[in-house]
């Protein structure tokens, strides 16, 4: 029963604690908050002065305290400090709680000010419509997403506004300043200790309110931090385009979903690297990767593709599946050609190095591929499946017996020719090659030797 009333008050609440990067997150945000606040504080006092300076002034002539210049140039001095301080970095959370004390506190001292200003008893303060201006300060405290300041605000201008009461009722010596006639409250001055009660009541209960609303709104700011950490993860393991596919989807992903799409597929495979692995320790396979994969990666999404999955040192990137496009086999062509070129300088690099020289092999193919999510319940992945997946496989490791680099079928060249695609130099055609696993004789094209 107690769960139920929390999560009906509160909103669902967090399991665990978020973990610190998305707390530093959060901060981030509520410093922003700080900042915005500390403007429209500035504003305010800003605008007050204004209106002070250019309004008809009804303060007698013999008044002996004028406080509204003194306690607006106090405001302006600490809330400039506060935004200095705000835009530095992270205030002391002792700071911001001295500072929406300071901030009511000044409010209600200018307000019991009024009636020394007016040589008025000092009853004719709770009438000053100038209390609206509580609401606006508890408000503004909501920013932080932090219900402690917004209630500290409240807590602060109720008690305030229940001094001034007592104070104004203890300043009659003759004891006749409290009323209980409505009109001679509004005629006179005079308390009636009801509607001074409505008034704590109302910032109490608006305090409240927002309090409420600020936890709801906080765990739900959480949620949302955390979920945008998610989505930053999820690209570093999937293409960019699957995981924008899978955090805005409108419906649920289900296995055995999938669409005909039009596409080219490339594959990338570092030759004897198998052999490699066997003799080179394990952290220098992985760094040997990580510089290999850096470097392909970069060409391939530069040109539009989009990587389906790491093979250990092969790499299967796909263009036209993810997103479609109508220069898919253009674009694949055109990343094989900076891949080539980004091989050879890698090659080079670790031959300056006195490192093993590596020789990477590409193959390119295009045609109709389903493109959709395959799994069960607990493990979706997205990838593609099709003949033209199967042949680009077979043809990478076909360039081995070709004794060249890059591969593709005479079909894809035309096709990309048709999609906008101009080779540098006219590649050249092998005719009616025997590929292992492929049934019949295939028109190859070499993209490069």
């Amino acid at each position: 029963m107690l769960t139920n009333l929390q999560k009906l008050l509160f909103g669902e609440c967090e399991s665990l604690p978020p973990p610190a990067r998305v707390q530093e997150a959060i901060e981030g945000q509520q410093l922003g908050s700080e900042i915005l606040i500390g403007w429209v504080q500035l504003s305010v006092v800003v605008a007050f002065a204004i209106l002070y300076t250019f309004a008809r002034k009804t303060i007698p002539a013999d008044a002996e305290f004028t406080p509204v210049p003194w306690a607006l140039g106090f405001y302006f001095a600490f809330t400039l400090v506060r935004l200095i301080a705000a835009h530095r970095g992270k205030l002391p959370r002792w700071f911001l709680a001295l500072s929406v004390v300071i901030d009511m506190t000044l409010l209600l001292g200018l307000i019991w000010s009024f009636h020394l200003q007016y040589m008025q008893p000092a009853a004719f303060y709770l009438k000053a419509p100038t209390l609206l201006y509580v609401f606006i300060f508890i408000a503004l405290r909501a920013l932080r997403f932090e219900p402690q300041f917004v209630t500290l605000s409240g807590i602060t201008a109720a008690v305030g506004w229940l001094a001034l009461v007592v104070f104004a009722i203890n300043s009659d010596s003759t004891n006749d300043m409290i009323t209980r006639d409505y009109v001679r409250y509004m005629t006179s001055a005079s308390v009636l200790l009801g509607a001074e009660f409505d008034k704590i009541i109302s910032i109490l209960v608006v305090t409240l309110i927002l309090a409420l609303a600020i936890v709801r709104a906080r765990r739900l700011l959480v949620r949302a931090v955390v979920e945008s950490a998610a989505v930053g993860d999820l690209s570093r393991f999937f293409a960019p385009e699957i995981s924008r596919r899978i955090t805005v989807s409108e419906e649920r992903i289900q296995p055995g979903q999938g669409e005909l799409r039009q596409a080219a597929i490339l594959q990338c495979d570092i030759r004897g690297f198998s052999k490699l692995a066997m003799e080179r320790p394990p952290c220098e396979i992985m760094s040997l990767l990580a510089e290999y994969e850096a470097s392909m990666v970069a060409v391939i999404h530069h040109h539009g593709g989009s990587i389906d999955k790491f093979l250990g040192d092969g790499i299967m990137a796909t263009f036209g599946a993810a997103v479609r496009t109508d220069s898919y086999a253009a674009d694949a062509l055109r990343a094989v050609q900076d891949l080539v070129g980004a091989a050879e300088a890698w090659r080079q690099e670790r031959t300056a190095a006195g490192d093993r020289p590596l020789v990477i092999n590409f193959a390119v193919t295009s045609g109709a591929v389903v493109f959709g999510a395959v799994g069960d319940e607990t493990r979706l992945e997205f990838t593609v499946i099709g003949q033209p997946v199967n042949l680009a496989a077979k043809l990478e490791k076909h360039n081995k017996v070709e004794l060249v680099g890059a591969l593709t079928t005479a079909d894809c060249l035309k096709l990309a020719k048709s999609q906008g695609y101009v080779p540098p130099v006219e590649p050249e055609l092998r005719a009616g090659r025997t590929i292992e696993g492929i049934a019949g004789a295939l028109d190859l094209v070499v993209l490069a030797s």
